[in-house]
């Protein structure tokens, strides 16, 4: 299938690398002009050029409001309209036990990862509001549906999503807008590499540890893997969709795991007082 996003336009922050860069190269290649947002300059102006005509880029930090407006204001401008914003940015940010997270650490890593959406929700809102239409996806995790997935400001700020979503899918429906996120699994970017292997770069040892831990075996989850999620609620195909959380994540919130299961194997029933079988 191509061409399904085919006249549209989107804005992506964090698109310079890692997952929002597999999905501004996989919304063109599906038809969409492509707004890059990003504060690594080099790699933004980069990955624009080699998109061409379909892309721009301009530096955003979603922790301003100013830049994340000056975002859309630059997919309006310079391609028409905006019908798709991409809320993907993000950092891992405070780690650490609860009693000893710092302050500024915590609200730091709250205004990435929360604030960042929240002002993309509002701007893109604007934007699509007098078109009545458009499509607006935010970045949650598998640490926004569970418990002990992430340090802490993650963990909450990703829960924070949800219900933004939610909360802006019951607002936005009547304007023709709707609203998802996408709640990865760890996947193989520079970023998960640092976590896991302490070197953004080292993308081979990464590879190796999440294909150890993944419920599918041997198979790791990968940047393409949710560049093709955010396709997918960025088209038409998903159009009766809103409000929703989609999962990436080889079934491990619905309790997959590497190995068997508990009860795998057969065996007589088990019934009252130590009773089997029928």
């Amino acid at each position: 299938m191509s061409g399904r996003l085919e006249g549209r336009v989107a804005a992506i922050t964090g698109a310079s690398s890692g997952i929002g860069r597999a999905a501004a190269e996989r919304f063109v290649e599906e038809g969409a002009r492509v707004a890059i947002g990003d504060i690594q300059d080099d790699a933004g102006r980069e990955l624009a050029q080699a998109l061409g005509r379909a892309a721009v880029y301009t530096r955003c930090d979603v922790t301003s409001e100013g830049d994340v407006a000056a975002l859309v204001d630059a997919a309006v401008a310079e391609f028409g309209q905006l019908d798709v914003m991409y809320n993907n940015a993000g950092i891992v940010g405070a780690v650490g036990p609860v009693d000893t997270t710092p302050a500024d650490e915590w609200h730091a890593s709250i205004d990435v990862l929360l604030h960042g959406v929240f002002y993309g929700v509002k701007h893109a809102a604007r934007a699509m509001k007098p078109r009545m239409t458009g499509s607006i996806i935010s970045m949650s995790s598998t640490a926004g549906v569970m418990g002990g997935l992430g340090p802490h400001a993650y963990a909450a700020a990703k829960h924070a999503v949800v219900g933004l979503t939610k909360n802006a899918a019951a607002e936005l429906c009547r304007f023709g807008i709707r609203v998802n996120c996408i709640a990865p699994a760890s996947m193989l970017t520079p970023m998960v590499a640092f976590a896991h292997t302490g070197d953004h770069t080292n993308m081979d040892g990464a590879r190796a540890e999440l294909a150890a831990s993944s419920p599918l075996i041997g198979r790791p989850g990968l940047a393409a893997d949710v560049a093709n999620a955010a396709l997918w609620l960025a088209s038409d195909e998903s159009g009766y969709t809103s409000g929703h959380c989609l999962a990436t994540d080889a079934g491990f919130t619905t309790g997959a795991r590497p190995g068997a299961p508990g009860f795998a194997d057969y065996a007589p029933m088990i019934r009252e007082a130590g009773r089997t079988g029928l």
